[in-house]
């Protein structure tokens, strides 16, 4: 093959295509616990987070709710992976083995994404969310009836294998995907460009701008204790009882049990097994879906 424009182009488009057929054939499962925000700047404020109030009678004038109470920005990461395509491959015509990898680049891009996605799960007993504490932890600051701070946990403690309980029937889900920039191929493949020149490589690199942070913690439960039903029965119910400011209840609706493969059989007798070993009724079959996330091994 003539190593020109006409064909340079060419080729960039037939790389493209193989790399947006491995992007689109990429798992989501971060759908299922993150929600997707757009972003036109650097950066997001989330301080709305902590000061969204909820519905009261009408009586008198309205009461208008301060936003922005609590400081909480995501800022926006600049993501790359990068190859080179030998020249003398493009004038030998030996551009076959060039196609799996650019299929492969589009699934391992889109898949960043739920690797990052369920990273900041597993790190969310460590990692702060918009009220300054840990996403998962046993002091979240809440008003009471009264209007009085108290403490309030989504975390079920431990040193173990951590698992996890989730409402995800919710507009906002546990934690946010942010885009700025969506992933997209860009090339260096001009026949005068420095690497051709020196390396005798055309490059060819995937871009991306994005984050990974966290949404309302009580929309999530995290525990490291074994997962048992004793446990799994606690989470449940910390969960469901959560309330917000003012004792407002939320709601809330336990219905997504994650774990990691290794969790997998425990996770099964709990909400896919109907009766127990001694053939007795399990009170908490199908009470949650059960998803089993590799990017949490």
């Amino acid at each position: 093959m003539l190593v020109n424009a006409a064909n340079l182009r060419n080729l960039y488009v037939g790389f493209s295509k193989k790399f947006e057929d491995g992007l689109g054939q990429a798992p989501s499962e971060w759908k299922q616990v993150a929600t997707e925000v757009p972003s036109t700047t650097a950066s997001n404020e989330y301080g709305w987070l902590g000061s969204f109030p909820g519905m009261r009678e009408w009586l008198g004038d309205r009461v208008v709710h301060g936003v922005g109470v609590h400081g909480y920005t995501l800022v926006n990461q600049d993501w790359e992976m990068t190859v080179g395509v030998q020249r003398n491959h493009i004038r030998d015509d030996n551009l076959g083995i060039y196609d799996p990898m650019f299929r492969e680049m589009g699934s391992a891009a889109g898949r960043s994404y739920d690797t990052l996605v369920y990273q900041a799960l597993k790190e969310g007993f460590s990692r702060k969310c918009y009220d300054g504490q840990s996403f998962f932890d046993t002091d979240h600051p809440v008003l009471d009836e009264n209007g009085v701070e108290t403490s309030v946990s989504n975390s079920g403690g431990g040193s173990g294998t951590p698992w996890f309980l989730i409402d995800d029937t919710r507009a906002l889900k546990p934690l946010i995907l942010q885009i700025r920039e969506r992933l997209e191929m860009v090339a260096k493949d001009r026949v005068d460009d420095d690497n051709v020149f020196n390396k005798k490589q055309f490059v060819y690199g995937i871009d991306g701008r994005h984050t990974v942070g966290y949404g309302f913690w009580q929309m999530a439960y995290g525990s490291k204790q074994t997962l048992n039903t004793a446990n799994f029965a606690a989470a449940f119910a910390a969960l469901e009882g959560l309330k917000g400011d003012y004792g407002r209840p939320l709601g809330l609706k336990p219905t997504l049990l994650v774990v990691p493969p290794s969790l997998r059989a425990a996770a099964q007798l709990i909400v896919n097994t109907q009766n127990d070993a001694a053939g007795a009724s399990n009170p908490w079959y199908q009470t949650a879906k059960l998803l089993v996330s590799p990017w949490l091994a």
